[in-house]
């Protein structure tokens, strides 16, 4: 088999083959065996027949054996169907369960490879139905967690709850008292595997207390009666627009408001904010318009003001 040129190198680099091996070659039958490692994706019939054609000697896959994916191998992980049913009659008839949980294998070993966040009971439910992990709901993590990669989220039992995309590094999740840990992005653990314990804190039963007495509205917003203290802790996200007696200000009572405008001489003047547009563009129209009216018989033609008429005495 010809060495390998730097077209093929350059070729094994596109298709994201990190190692390649030549295992055995026989010039006979004018076959080649090699192994490769790749990423998910790759196109290794393609990419046999572009080697064909960088060598300039025609090739085609003629079989394909994947031995290792992620870190599942064939001498470690693989069994067959007689061993399912072998371990499935042991188990039924001998009641020994050893064999089957060796060929059954729980979903947590596909995940030993990445980094790892412990959660609290109470957060677990919370997860499976999609929310982010925040920093209160963590017990332990792993110390080589980076931002932007996957790590798996985990219950005290070891139960995988989710993948997620880590968004802190571990010394930030070491420091920080709040905030976003981690997004999921596969939920695995179904939901209502473990109690929902959302809406159960001391915030959130004082909440339902002022709703039901009606100190807030129905969908817990202020209203002018909302005790100080909850008023100085709640932040609206979307209109920060609180008077100091929890009711918000109206979208259509903020257009109203006035802003003081200073006119061109000087004095200021009240007008609508919704107004001020209008205003500039009259303001600008007057001032092209008013050295027109200057009168002729003004000393001053620099002054935009026009000069007093003097009228004639009647004898």
């Amino acid at each position: 088999m010809p060495p390998l040129n730097s077209a093929v190198k350059r070729e094994l680099r596109i298709r994201t083959v990190y190692q390649t091996k030549l295992y055995e070659y026989s010039p006979d039958n004018k076959l080649a065996v090699f192994w490769m490692q790749c990423e998910a994706g790759t196109y290794v019939r393609t990419l046999c027949t572009h080697l064909g054609y960088l060598m300039k000697v025609g090739a085609h896959m003629e079989e394909l054996r994947r031995n290792k994916s992620g870190i599942m191998s064939e001498n470690d992980h693989s069994v067959t169907m007689h061993d399912v049913l072998d371990a499935q009659y042991q188990y039924v008839h001998s009641k020994d369960e050893s064999y089957l949980r060796t060929v059954v294998m729980p979903t947590e070993v596909l995940l030993t490879n990445y980094a790892r966040i412990v959660v609290k009971d109470s957060s677990v439910n919370a997860v499976c139905y999609g929310a982010k992990l925040l920093i209160p709901g963590i017990l332990r993590y792993s110390s080589n967690i980076n931002v932007g990669e996957e790590v798996v989220l985990i219950t005290t039992k070891g139960e995988a709850i989710a993948v997620a995309i880590a968004q802190m590094t571990a010394s930030e999740i070491y420091s920080a008292d709040h905030g976003v840990a981690a997004k999921t992005k596969r939920v695995i653990m179904d939901r209502d595997t473990y109690p929902v314990r959302w809406k159960l804190g001391p915030r959130a039963s004082r909440k339902k207390y002022l709703i039901s007495v009606g100190l807030l509205d129905k969908k817990g917003k202020p209203t002018p009666q909302t005790p100080t203290d909850w008023i100085q802790y709640y932040i609206d996200e979307k209109n920060n627009n609180i008077l100091p007696g929890g009711a918000k200000v109206d979208a259509a009572e903020e257009e109203k408001t006035e802003a003081p405008v200073t006119s061109r001489k000087g004095s200021a003047r009240s007008l609508p904010k919704a107004e001020e547009p209008e205003k500039k563009k009259k303001k600008k129209a007057a001032v092209v318009e008013e050295p027109s009216e200057v009168s002729e018989d003004s000393d001053d033609e620099s002054s935009p003001e026009p000069a007093p008429v003097k009228k004639s005495k009647k004898h």
